[in-house]
């Protein structure tokens, strides 16, 4: 039931998924599965995390939502349109950087623009406006070596902010970070979504944060990875550090553990 914190966009749907499979086979020839008969819809400017253990599934759901891997059964839309690869209304953060060390910030923020048959100096331009969108405009002649975790992340989310995708695919971007650096970087997310409101499909084993940043939560089960639920997240959407001390989140944070700890008293184990 949606509430007080329901989503400020488009009821809509962007991203359909319905029933997708996924199977992997093993070294030894068996068929390992991922993901069971997935269905979830992604509405247009939500932010909506998908939650659940180590081994569930959750990154081979966004690389298949990125296009970037096949599935085997079921289906994935954006807007009306099939999934088929790659395409530039979508753009992924990943947990490890992913940053050229032989780069500069800048050129490093710049370089998916090149692929896109954008100019030298329009590449710089849009480089710049996303650097100072993260807070990072003074480090663009910097190397990713001489900056902090925290900072080369930042300069991840530029590198995907830079290319204005309709669509933003992170993957458990903060998960690398000491404690105090991801809730700053929490912030600063939460701060760049709601001047922009892209779609934001948010990918975490941690259930304070996906809480704190979403609209819904998509829980999901270990392996093979099922949805459990999904939970509406009904607190306002004017968030800040204190709200995680109030009933409202608590009792959320509660109900999700709840959930995910259902699975392992019935016996299930996370891979």
């Amino acid at each position: 039931m949606e509430g007080v914190g329901a989503p400020v966009g488009s009821s809509r749907p962007l991203i359909t998924i319905d029933s997708v499979d996924k199977h992997y086979r093993t070294r030894s020839d068996a068929d390992l599965q991922a993901l069971d008969g997935i269905t979830f819809d992604v509405r247009d400017r939500e932010f909506l995390s998908i939650l659940g253990p180590s081994g569930c599934g959750k990154s081979t759901l966004l690389r298949i939502i990125d296009g970037l891997t096949s599935y085997d059964g079921g289906s994935v839309a954006i807007d009306g349109e099939p999934v088929t690869g790659p395409g530039p209304d979508r753009a992924v953060v990943f947990q490890n950087f992913a940053l050229l060390p032989w780069a500069t910030v800048l050129d490093n923020v710049a370089f998916p623009l090149e692929a896109r048959g954008l100019g030298g100096r329009e590449r710089r331009d849009q480089a710049r406006a996303a650097l100072q969108q993260v807070g990072l405009s003074e480090f663009e002649d910097h190397y990713p070596r001489t900056l902090s975790g925290g900072m080369q992340q930042r300069v991840g989310l530029a590198r995907a902010l830079a290319v204005d995708p309709r669509v933003l695919l992170m993957d458990e971007p903060f998960g690398a970070l000491d404690a105090l650096t991801r809730t700053f970087l929490q912030d600063e997310l939460l701060n760049i979504w709601s001047r922009d409101r892209k779609t934001v499909v948010f990918v975490t084993h941690a259930i304070d944060e996906a809480v704190y940043l979403s609209d819904r939560v998509v829980v999901m089960s270990p392996r093979p990875g099922r949805v459990a639920e999904i939970v509406d997240v009904t607190i306002d959407r004017n968030r800040g550090a204190d709200v995680r001390d109030t009933p409202e989140f608590n009792e959320l944070v509660g109900h999700m553990r709840r959930v995910l700890r259902d699975f392992v008293s019935d016996g299930e184990t996370a891979a």
